[in-house]
């Protein structure tokens, strides 16, 4: 079959031009959106009399049998294959004859590419949105499970105060909400219909746009040809998506790759996804964690990639806008099969709780103890003060706050009653802290709850 563009020109293309210019190496995915878009469109073009009725059953019958065997995996692909917009066309006429040819009547490879990235990303974005949610629904399991586990919050990664390890896995799942919700937004952003775009300036045959965009199951039509051919926002806001969601992933694994050493052991992860040392046989490695973490890098440079690309472009199509595939295709590959792995990683997930309690220190105490100088009058500022001399006597006699006497705390200030025992307890400090979004087990079965309400309406 002849190239679709090569009329104008008096000989072939140089090899390695042809090589470097071709998509068909990773655009092939997208063969299912491709077929469907050519099958609306065929009925498009019937609508208008372009296609007769014999013509459009044989086209679309023709396009069947294209589509069985690009999922039976017996494609075969032609040297002429310069993506996959022709690959399809080549084969098509290779199964039906010159009539193919019309398919083609009043499109561009400009909208067809626009409209088949689109097609492809919403099924795509279907399915991370499922796995997104199973993610969530491991998280909010391993919650529940071990709601009255104490152990130490950190910030700075220093000892701050005693927190339910069910909240501090909770909070991972806020995390993903928030991008199960920006998900759900760009989703109607992608499904905006170029196809009747043309090259950029339209199309000439009176195509019913409407009724294409019906038949595909988009929501929208774009409103301007000129910009629907150029307009890469969909895949930009896509891989800034995927780029926090990883960075909320390499946060989880930050944490837990953390709290899986030797030093904090507070978690363990299954063997299944661990892996061991060539060279140490007592490792255990979380390179399931790692890789999560590490992959943060690939997915920013995806979208530096895409933004780089558009910055310079021009009006309408550029051929630059080939560049946008690879990242998008890459980022998907990821998260298919990262947010499988995290969730397993999840569900599988030991907590150490004995650990836990033996890494509780006093010192986890000592805003409690600032609390409760509020509550006798002592400002905030003032009380913050009086508990550093506290800490600091302790720190000074080797002890801890819970082995300090009524009387070294009267000492230090008169504000201080029999009563300030109560404070040195890990479990009171918890549930002190029963407001909406505080640690207190009240509080955190609240979100859990929520969540599942969340989680059962999506």
């Amino acid at each position: 079959m002849p190239k679709l563009w090569g009329g104008r020109f008096a000989k072939e293309p140089d090899e390695l031009l042809w090589a470097y210019n071709a998509s068909i190496s990773f655009d092939r995915r997208m063969y299912a959106a491709d077929i469907a878009g050519s099958v609306a469109y065929a009925r498009a073009l019937a609508r208008v009399g372009v296609l007769t009725d014999a013509e459009t059953e044989a086209t679309i019958d023709g396009l069947g049998k294209v589509l069985a065997e690009f999922d039976a995996g017996t494609f075969a692909f032609a040297p002429s294959d310069e993506d996959i917009h022709t690959a399809v066309e080549r084969r098509l006429q290779e199964v039906i004859g010159p009539v193919a040819g019309k398919l083609h009547t009043g499109r561009s490879r400009n909208d067809q590419v626009a409209t088949d990235m689109r097609l492809y990303l919403l099924d795509k974005i279907d399915l991370l949105t499922e796995m997104l949610r199973e993610l969530q629904g491991a998280l909010v399991d391993k919650a529940e499970a071990s709601l009255d586990v104490i152990m130490p919050g950190y910030t700075h990664l220093q000892p701050a105060q005693p927190i339910l390890a069910s909240h501090w896995l909770m909070s991972f799942v806020w995390m993903l909400e928030r991008d199960s919700g920006r998900l759900r937004d760009l989703r109607s952003r992608v499904s905006v219909m170029p196809l009747g775009s043309a090259a950029l300036a339209g199309n000439t045959f009176g195509i019913d746009r409407a009724a294409l965009a019906a038949d595909l199951g988009f929501d929208a039509i774009s409103r301007n040809s000129l910009d629907a051919v150029a307009d890469r926002d969909f895949v930009a806001e896509f891989l800034f998506w995927a780029t926090l969601l990883q960075t909320h992933l390499s946060k989880l694994a930050e944490d837990i790759v953390i709290y899986a050493t030797a030093e904090f052991g507070f978690v363990e992860l299954d063997d299944a996804y661990s892996t061991g040392s060539s060279i140490m046989p007592q490792k255990k490695n979380p390179d399931s964690m790692e890789l999560a973490r590490g992959k943060t890098g690939r997915m920013i440079g995806n979208l530096v990639t895409l933004l780089t690309t558009l910055k310079g472009l021009p009006s309408a199509y550029d051929k630059d806008l080939q560049e946008d595939k690879e990242p998008l295709f890459d980022a998907i590959d990821t998260l298919e099969i990262e947010l499988p792995v995290v969730a397993g990683v999840i569900e599988t997930l030991t907590l150490n709780s004995e650990r836990m309690a033996e890494t509780l220190q006093d010192e986890l105490l000592a805003t409690d103890l600032a609390d409760y100088l509020v509550h006798q009058g002592v400002p905030f500022r003032e009380s913050h003060h009086i508990i550093g001399e506290v800490v600091r006597a302790a720190m000074a006699c080797g002890c801890g706050l819970t082995q300090l006497t009524v009387d070294d705390y009267q000492a230090i200030s008169p504000k201080f009653g029999p009563d300030v025992v109560e404070m040195l307890d890990f479990r009171a400090a918890v549930e002190r802290r029963d407001v909406v979004g505080g640690t207190a087990t009240s509080s955190v079965k609240a979100q859990i709850a929520r969540a599942r309400e969340l989680l059962g309406a999506a």
